[in-house]
């Protein structure tokens, strides 16, 4: 037996890892695909949920802080999960005195919002005192369009 040497084998060759390393370099990322689907799949379930909920509903929104419903004067609003909604309550808007935007916490003009913020809601004042109820958004401008509308039906 004899070692034939060519230039070419003189060189250094890259590293190649075995097929049992490259498995666990691509692991980590098998495992997020896995997870965004779970993820996206439980979404799914939320929405479709909503669908079959708010058909009862004149007007109704989703996102993932709340959904809210409004027929004739009384408006529900929860939480959405997979199995459907929870937390729901329900209140009329003949109760209602004051629906304000709140935005990082404190009331702003609903006419002139800002274009982004965090802790976003609609607050219900009612004519009780000390009683109000807040129902989160996620964006400023649906819950600017939002509290407009139903500051209409309350005769603002």
């Amino acid at each position: 037996m004899s070692l034939l040497l060519t230039p070419y084998s003189l060189l250094p060759t890259p590293y190649s890892p075995n097929p049992m390393e490259r498995g666990l370099l691509w692991l980590p990322l098998l495992f997020a695909f896995f997870w965004l689907a779970w993820q996206g799949s439980q979404e799914f379930k939320k929405v479709e949920a909503y669908r079959v909920w708010a058909e009862q509903f004149d007007k109704a929104k989703y996102d993932i802080y709340a959904v809210l419903g409004l027929k004739d004067n009384n408006i529900t609003w929860g939480k959405p999960t997979t199995k459907g909604m929870v937390q729901l309550e329900t209140f009329s808007l003949d109760d209602v005195v004051n629906i304000q935007l709140v935005v990082n916490d404190k009331p702003v003009d609903i006419e002139q919002p800002p274009e982004r913020g965090r802790g976003i809601a609609l607050e219900f004042i009612f004519s009780e005192a000390g009683k109000w109820v807040r129902i989160p958004f996620t964006e400023v401008p649906l819950a600017a369009n939002w509290g407009k509308y139903l500051q209409k039906k309350l005769g603002h």
